[in-house]
């Protein structure tokens, strides 16, 4: 099946999930949005203290290469049955999700561009960067809100790992983007992202 894999990346807080939302919005049915979050290892084995101290902002945190094969198959045409994480026990869950195949595959995660197998694989490589500050207040709200974390767990692990591994894994990658843009909400750069998914999916069809 012909499909077009767009890898979003970036920091924490940086927008992806912004951007990532907007692409769905537009293009609706013609999407399948894949978190490379939901493909953190399996942790069965550790208590939920030890699970909370793993480094989650370091590769081998990943199971990558499940990742990798998941949109190799994709590509072919065939139905996978993807991981679903659960950030309040800082596990996967039991359960999986049938991820289809579908004319746009978007890819969202802050090291969509670290692994030189999965971005081989992409067709359009964005790179979302935002201001340290504004990651940090945004990613704080999330978590908070949205995940069940308390505020100083939260700030621990930003100081403890997340931005120390920013800096070592996810900004480098931002060389390899095809498309680098400040913010989840730039327009300009979501047209230009825009018009090229819109050439390549012409380009299907001839």
């Amino acid at each position: 099946m012909d499909c077009i894999v767009i890898g979003i990346a970036g920091g924490s807080g940086s927008g992806k999930s912004t951007f990532t939302n907007k692409l769905r919005d537009l293009y609706g049915d013609k999407v399948t949005v894949i978190y490379h979050d939901n493909y953190y290892r399996r942790n069965d084995h550790l208590s939920l203290e030890e699970r909370s101290k793993i480094n989650y902002d370091h590769p081998d945190s990943l199971e990558t290469d499940m990742l990798v094969e998941h949109i190799k198959m994709l590509k072919r045409g065939e139905s996978v049955l993807g991981p679903v994480y659960d950030y309040t026990v800082h596990n996967r869950k039991d359960e999986k999700i049938e991820i289809r195949p579908n004319k746009i595959i978007l890819l969202e995660g802050i090291m969509v561009l670290q692994n030189p197998e999965l971005r081989k694989l992409l067709d359009i490589k964005i790179y979302v960067e935002a201001d340290a500050d504004e990651r940090i207040l945004r990613r704080l709200t999330r978590d908070v809100k949205e995940r069940g974390r308390d505020i100083d767990s939260v700030i621990n692990q930003y100081l403890q790992s997340v931005k120390p591994m920013h800096y070592i894994y996810v900004e480098p990658t931002r060389a390899t983007a095809d498309i680098v843009i400040n913010s989840g909400k730039n327009p300009v750069a979501f047209d230009l992202v825009r018009t090229k998914i819109d050439s390549l999916l012409q380009e299907q069809q001839m």
